[in-house]
C-alpha cells in the first residue's frame, strides 16, 4: 500500500516536473551540442587542458557542495562537543560542591546542644565564665532571641562583657568554653585594653550554639 502512494507520488512529481525539465533541454541543448563540436574540433593537447580544467571545476564544485559543509557539520559539532564538556565539568563542580556543604550540614547537625526545654545556654555560659574568670569579672551577661536556621536548626545565643581581665584568664576562659560537654562556640570577639591599667582588659564577646528545633 505504501509503495503504490509513493509511486504515485513519483508519478505526480515527474508529470508537474516534466514541462519544465524540457524548456531547460530545449534551452540547454543548443549549447552543449556547440561545445560537443568544438570539442571535437580540438588537437589532441587542448582537449586534454579542457578535460584538465573540467575535472578542475568538477572538484571544486563537489568540495563547495559535499567536502565544505561536511567540515562546517564537524567543526559545529566539535564546539557543541566541547560546550557539553564545559556544562559537564560546571555540573561536576556543582555535585562537588553540594557533596561539601551536605558533608558540613551532617557535622553541624551532630554538633547540636541536646534538644528540649531543660538545656539553657545562659547557665551553662555563666557557669564556665564565673569558673574561669570569676563571676565578679562579668560586667553582663544577656540572652539573645533564639533564631531560626533551615533544615530545622536553631541558633541560642548569649553575650557577655567582661571587666578588668588579663590575657591569661582570657585564654582561660575561651579554652573552658571550648571544653564544655556541649558544642558552645565563641562569636564576636572584641578586646580593649583599659587605660587605668595596660595590662587588664575589658572583652565583649558572644557565645552561641546550636540546637535542633523541637
Amino acid at each position: 500500500m505504501f509503495r503504490e502512494y509513493l509511486s504515485q507520488l513519483r508519478n505526480r512529481i515527474l508529470s508537474v516536473l516534466e514541462p519544465q525539465i524540457r524548456r531547460v533541454r530545449a534551452l540547454v541543448d543548443p549549447y552543449v551540442a556547440q561545445a560537443r563540436a568544438r570539442y571535437q574540433k580540438l588537437e589532441k593537447r587542448e582537449r586534454i587542458l579542457v578535460q584538465i580544467a573540467g575535472a578542475l571545476v568538477a572538484v571544486l564544485i563537489a568540495y563547495n557542495f559535499a567536502v565544505a559543509p561536511i567540515m562546517d557539520y564537524v567543526d559545529g559539532l566539535d564546539d557543541r562537543i566541547a560546550a557539553r564538556e564545559r556544562d559537564l565539568a560546571g555540573v561536576q563542580r556543582l555535585a562537588a560542591t553540594y557533596a561539601t556543604l551536605k558533608s558540613e550540614l551532617n557535622v553541624v547537625r551532630h554538633n547540636t546542644v541536646p534538644a528540649g526545654k531543660d538545656f539553657s545556654l545562659f547557665s551553662v555560659v555563666e557557669a564556665s565564665f564565673s569558673k574561669s574568670v570569676g563571676h565578679d569579672k562579668i560586667g553582663s551577661i544577656t540572652p539573645q532571641a533564639d533564631k531560626k536556621l533551615p533544615d530545622g536548626l536553631v541558633q541560642y545565643s548569649v553575650q557577655l562583657k567582661l571587666n578588668d581581665v588579663s590575657l591569661a584568664q582570657i585564654v582561660d576562659a575561651l579554652y573552658a568554653v571550648r571544653a564544655l560537654p556541649v558544642p558552645v562556640g565563641v562569636a564576636d570577639l572584641r578586646i580593649e585594653r583599659r587605660s587605668q591599667n595596660t595590662h587588664s582588659f575589658d572583652v565583649d564577646l558572644t557565645c552561641v550554639a546550636l540546637g535542633r528545633n523541637a
